[in-house]
């Protein structure tokens, strides 16, 4: 099972941590954030994951070549010319997430408990293009669920903009988007020509004529740990998590 981690980004929340150091190397108690979710990813199955890098990308190989790469094959997608948006990341990686089967794309300041191979497991029988994480939390953006848990918009409360994408009867319900996405290769042949673009304009797009599912997770423990404050609260979710993986980190 193939996945694909966003380790790219400035951080900017979470300076002056990041002013030396890629967000993805912040630690959370006594873990690198991006070792927590690699920990997760081989806890559920995945052996194959790409990452991203932009900001003190070097650093995060460093760290890898340290780590052995946790035991998996691990792919770098350098971004260090230009930072592509989580589309742009998506296009740049495809030679390394063509095939068959669908994979997983996270982010590197998500933390969560979610069963992802049991998302992975729902998105293959569904047939759909992508499936997408979401719960009940307040935010600034929302996507916009039908009655059968279908993508048919996005808004944006703060900035009172809408995108619908899909019509029918009954209300849209508005979600959190988490963070976690299954995805098909076939999104590859939705995407536009230029290198930066946002995912969700592909999703939005994509969703006019064909499903991409919406799976909630209200259950779930997850957190945003993209700024200091978060970072310490998220301690007991830290090592909950990392007491159920067992990785070789040597």
């Amino acid at each position: 099972m193939k996945a694909m981690i966003l380790a790219a980004g400035k951080g900017t929340r979470l300076r002056p941590l990041t002013n030396y150091h890629p967000k993805a190397l912040i630690k959370a108690g006594d873990y690198p954030l991006l070792e927590i979710v690699i920990s997760q990813l081989i806890h559920y199955g995945v052996d194959e994951v790409v990452i991203n890098l932009h900001h003190f990308g070097e650093q995060i190989r460093q760290f890898l070549e340290k780590k052995n790469n946790f035991g998996i094959t691990i792919h770098l997608s350098d971004e260090q010319d230009l930072l592509l948006d989580t589309g742009g990341a998506l296009k740049r990686a495809r030679p390394f997430l063509e095939g068959d089967d669908p994979f997983i794309l996270c982010n590197t300041d998500i933390l969560t408990d979610t069963n992802i191979r049991a998302l992975h497991d729902f998105h293959n029988q569904s047939g759909s293009i992508a499936s997408l994480a979401v719960r009940s939390r307040d935010t600034s953006r929302y996507l916009l669920a039908n009655e059968e848990m279908k993508l048919a918009g996005w808004c944006n409360v703060k900035d009172h903009i809408i995108k619908t994408c899909k019509t029918g009867p009954g209300n849209l319900e508005m979600l959190a988007f988490s963070g976690i996405h299954i995805i098909s290769p076939k999104i590859f042949s939705f995407m536009p020509p230029q290198d930066v673009f946002s995912i969700i304009d592909v999703y939005l797009q994509i969703a006019r004529e064909h499903d991409i599912n919406l799976i909630r997770h209200d259950e779930d423990q997850w957190m945003d740990v993209g700024t200091p404050e978060k970072l310490s609260r998220a301690i007991p979710l830290v090592e909950s998590l990392m007491s159920k993986t067992e990785v070789q980190n040597s």
